[in-house]
């Protein structure tokens, strides 16, 4: 029996030794979840942009961090997306603050018709502004990074050559775009993004005003005639990509470098991946033989002109909210001059 007891006790002993050395390392070895909100459908760009985005963090973490990206506004609607993740619906997301018009005042300098030509430029532009300001409007969140599309130029079925071809034409748009046809003479028509091919199609609008790369990613160019390059009054819409703020606090010092790093390329590859979509919707529509047209220096100053009350209304609303608007639009200004030479 004692020999037994001792055999037993040895066998006791090891399986107890054993939990010891490995429930550390089945701790270590679950990884820390995190959700990100999308609210672009699975095949869009910025959708594989940020699944792209969750892999590398992986990676780079070695398996510690885990992502999971919900396209489509399927965790949280885009119009949702930062309250979401302020309350902790989703721990990180995308979206534009253009959905939430007054929430972020000071940051819609960026989307003014500033004149701007690439996406790149216009992504370089958002997050030196952030530098610069930090305005306190994202201050509920953490922020990961900002980008911004490529210019918002006209897309119709009667070519636009120059400004008076444009007046009259009844152009679907969003936000502050509309009050951009409204200067250039055309009749703003609100409308999401997915009804516009059929709205184009069924003459219920004449075109549209949005990135090149939205007459390939959205088929437009089947029922536009032309793209013109009216980039006088070229705006951009920004994008916030933020996490809530326990969820980041929550997350050890490395694994914070590790996300800094990532968010600092990732801007850059979101900013270069408008251009590149651009580049591509342009050589579609030649290749269907639709029209690409490039406004003169003389018809793209005209525009300029007209929509530059909106950039005075800006400065004077920011006044009004004791916020440094003429500040951030000069800033702005001299900045976006700078990175579109």
């Amino acid at each position: 029996m004692g020999r037994f007891r001792l055999i037993f006790l040895v066998l006791f002993l090891s399986v107890i030794g054993v939990s010891f050395l490995t429930t550390p390392a089945f701790s270590q070895a679950k990884p820390i979840e995190i959700t990100y909100a999308q609210f672009q459908p699975a095949q869009h760009f910025n959708n594989k942009l940020s699944e792209s985005y969750a892999k590398e963090i992986e990676k780079r973490t070695n398996g510690r961090v885990k992502i999971t990206v919900f396209s489509g506004g399927t965790l949280v609607a885009a119009d949702k997306t930062y309250s979401g993740i302020v309350t902790g619906i989703a721990d990180m997301g995308m979206s534009c603050m253009a959905y939430t018009r007054g929430k972020f005042p000071l940051s819609e300098v960026i989307d003014l018709p500033l004149g701007y030509k690439t996406g790149a430029a216009a992504t370089k532009l958002i997050n030196l502004f952030y530098e610069k300001f930090k305005p306190k409007e994202y201050s509920e969140t953490e922020v990961m990074y900002f980008m911004a599309h490529s210019p918002g130029i006209i897309h119709s079925k009667k070519p636009v050559y120059k400004l008076d071809d444009f007046k009259g034409q009844k152009i679907r748009c969003t936000g502050l775009a509309a009050k951009v046809v409204g200067k250039l003479g055309g009749v703003p028509v609100a409308m999401p993004m997915g009804e516009t091919y059929d709205a184009i199609s069924r003459g219920v609008v004449d075109g549209s005003m949005a990135p090149q790369e939205s007459v390939k990613g959205w088929r437009w160019g089947e029922v536009v005639n032309a793209s013109t390059q009216s980039f006088g009054a070229g705006y951009t819409t920004g994008f916030f990509v933020v996490m809530n703020k326990q969820k980041w606090n929550s997350l050890p010092p490395d694994i914070q470098k590790i996300f800094r790093e990532v968010n600092k390329e990732w801007a850059d590859k979101n900013g270069i991946a408008w251009d590149e979509n651009d580049k591509e919707a342009r050589d579609w529509m030649v290749k269907i033989g639709k029209k690409i047209i490039p406004l003169s220096a003389e018809e793209n100053a005209k525009m300029a002109a007209l929509v530059k009350p909106l950039l005075n209304e800006y400065v004077e609303n920011m006044k009004k909210q004791g916020l440094p608007g003429k500040e951030a639009l000069d800033f702005c200004l001299a900045e976006l001059k700078k990175l579109e030479k």
